[in-house]
């Protein structure tokens, strides 16, 4: 399989395997019209496998999203063939828009144009809250 370097565009590697097709439809990248290269089970030195994205245009991305999802995500921005600038991810404060409360006594239930959000309550454990009924996220 070849996959062609890319001249402008973002590569997130270190995707844990499997997450990757779930991190291409939230961040609805079939709807670019640009390539994209969804890289599964990749050999890796560090983690054994590894699913990779590479998007071959330069666009803006929820890091919240992705952090949430998989925090150990390297984000690498390239410009003109070489990568420019590199980001490392970690778990955000907040999520929004992203995890849907399950209590059925929240009122995001009851009002359904309240946008869901959660808060991160224990780093260590990746435990995250509805900032309206303090239900856990799961």
């Amino acid at each position: 399989m070849i996959v062609t370097p890319l001249e402008n565009g973002i590569v997130l590697d270190h995707i844990k395997p499997g997450k990757g097709i779930e991190l291409y439809n939230i961040l609805k990248l079939y709807e670019l019209d640009s390539n994209v290269a969804l890289i599964l089970n990749a050999n890796s030195v560090k983690m054994g496998k590894k699913d990779i994205i590479k998007i071959a245009e330069l666009i803006d991305l929820d890091l919240d999203i992705l952090g949430y999802i998989d925090p150990g995500i390297t984000v690498s921005v390239v410009r003109d063939g070489k990568v420019s600038e590199r980001k490392k991810l970690s778990l955000p404060q907040k999520v929004v828009g992203v995890i849907k409360c399950k209590n059925p006594r929240c009122i995001t239930s009851v009002e359904q144009e309240l946008v869901h959000m959660f808060k991160l309550t224990d780093r260590e454990k990746g435990i995250y809250r509805c900032m309206y009924c303090e239900t856990k996220a799961k």
